[in-house]
């Protein structure tokens, strides 16, 4: 199977790897997978909601929708200095790349001083930044790349013609135009979807073909795994077949050669076999830590103990230099010993000091 990296999918050729016996799709795409990247290395970020629920759009599977009743704590936007507390304690926990999450249609230009000024922060400690924070505007996405924003992320969740099913407020041009905002101010995009809305498997195929198809190709795809919250219209979701998922994750490997894959929500409920199947399709990322925004995410002790086990490592931020030997023997030993609490700001609890795990 060529790696050329492609922009012309069609949905007949990506049905067609999604009927490969699993064997052949899993070895087909280690192999497109060994050709761009260390098979032993994943990139490993933490995510952090910088504000907490109120959100207007009614997106179905999102338990921070003001429109659902699920028991969810609206929170303003964090402090910048509790912010950068968390960045230091997931740096020294492992993380190369720090992500902050605020549940907005869009930041109000009262805000963008405050964002300015922790991806500037954050970016100073050595760590690539990444943000969501919901639609942009051309200027607001040119403010963000001057400040130093490594990546924005803005999914498209799902194929067209299904995404009305999911989400009203805003249409999938919307979503297309953020991340043409995103590309012309020069940063780089994190954009997947989510796998368990009730689509179909073509629906599967077509969003794979709309994010292999945009030019260029998201440098990050998240792979989420619906997390159903009660109170929400998809609380009563089908769940996912494993292997289906573990196909997804194969599929967007071939289809996108270069990008990182990564397993996102819903990795709390995939049990250590199914996240090694995951990792020999191709996934080469993680969120790092037990919170993702508002739900459950793998705890780091099980996820350092995981990667002892199948002898994975952190990757390395890129642009960076590589750590030397005593840095790089602390990495690994930080990645085994387990981080006794939460790196991650968690809304619906009471608030508690910052506290430095390693």
């Amino acid at each position: 199977m060529s790696s050329v990296i492609r922009h012309n999918w069609r949905r007949e050729e990506v049905q067609a790897l999604f009927d490969l016996p699993f064997n052949d799709l899993l070895f087909t795409a280690q192999q497109v997978h060994r050709q761009h990247f260390d098979a032993n290395e994943v990139q490993v970020s933490t995510l952090l909601s910088i504000k907490t629920g109120a959100c207007p759009e009614d997106c179905k599977y999102c338990p921070q929708s003001a429109r659902y009743q699920t028991g969810l704590a609206a929170e303003q936007l964090l402090e910048v200095e509790k912010v950068l507390a968390r960045a230091r304690e997931a740096k020294a926990a492992g993380s190369s790349r720090f992500c902050m999450g605020a549940a907005w249609r869009n930041p109000k230009d009262r805000d963008m001083p405050y964002l300015l000024r922790m991806v500037e922060e954050v970016k100073a400690m050595g760590m690539e930044t990444c943000m969501t924070l919901g639609m942009l505007t051309a200027d607001q996405a040119q403010r963000l790349a001057q400040a130093g924003l490594d990546y924005y992320n803005h999914n498209l969740d799902t194929s067209p013609e299904f995404y009305g099913d999911i989400i009203t407020t805003r249409t999938y041009q919307d979503r297309l135009d953020t991340l043409s905002h995103v590309r012309e101010a020069g940063m780089k995009v994190c954009s997947g979807g989510i796998i368990g809305l009730g689509e179909s498997t073509e629906d599967r195929a077509g969003l794979l073909v709309a994010l292999a198809n945009l030019t260029p190709q998201p440098e990050s795809v998240p792979i989420n795994m619906l997390v159903k919250v009660k109170g929400t219209p998809l609380e009563t979701a089908d769940e996912v077949d494993p292997f289906d998922f573990i196909r997804i994750i194969a599929v967007a490997r071939i289809m996108m050669p270069v990008s990182h894959v990564r397993l996102s929500a819903g990795r709390e409920k995939m049990n250590d076999e199914m996240q090694a199947l995951c990792f020999l399709a191709g996934a080469n990322s993680i969120f790092y830590g037990c919170k993702l925004l508002t739900t459950p995410n793998a705890d780091e002790h099980g996820d350092k103990q995981l990667f002892r086990r199948l002898g994975i490592r952190p990757e390395a931020a890129r642009g960076k230099q590589q750590p030397d030997l005593m840095q790089e023997q602390a990495l690994r030993e930080a990645l085994v010993d387990e981080v006794e609490e939460t790196l991650f700001y968690d809304a619906t609890q009471p608030k508690k000091k910052p506290h430095h795990a390693l």
